[in-house]
């Protein structure tokens, strides 16, 4: 569809640079604006040495989480189930423990940014 060998698109999937065409080229496909694909975007470059010696244990919190925008949309969503649960159902436990998943992922997402690990 796109014209583009699978290799390159890895490449842009793991946030390596693109081109202008290769980006134009995606942008085609997914039928949106090229600006789209070069705003900014704050992700944790995990190949990093940075990242390699951070403890296990935040390697682990972070699994899955790319991005910045990701980790913020996870706090979002545990402060909407709180909120929700606050409101529909009586405030219990699970609307205690959504509270402290937020907020301990802020403090994840703190942490994240005072050891400068969200690579642009």
């Amino acid at each position: 569809m796109s014209g583009l060998s699978i290799r390159t698109i890895q490449r842009v999937e793991s946030g390596q640079s693109a081109s202008l065409e290769t980006l134009k080229s995606l942008a085609s496909v997914f039928e949106t604006d090229i600006s789209k694909f070069t705003e900014e975007i704050t992700v944790i470059d995990k190949q990093s040495e940075k990242w390699q010696s951070q403890p296990t244990w935040l390697k682990f919190l972070f699994f899955g989480v790319q991005s910045r925008k990701v980790a913020l949309a996870i706090e979002l969503s545990f402060l909407v189930v709180a909120v929700a649960l606050w409101i529909f159902v009586e405030p219990s436990y699970p609307t205690i423990l959504a509270l402290i998943a937020a907020y301990l992922n802020c403090l994840l997402v703190r942490h994240a940014d005072n050891k400068s690990l969200w690579d642009i």
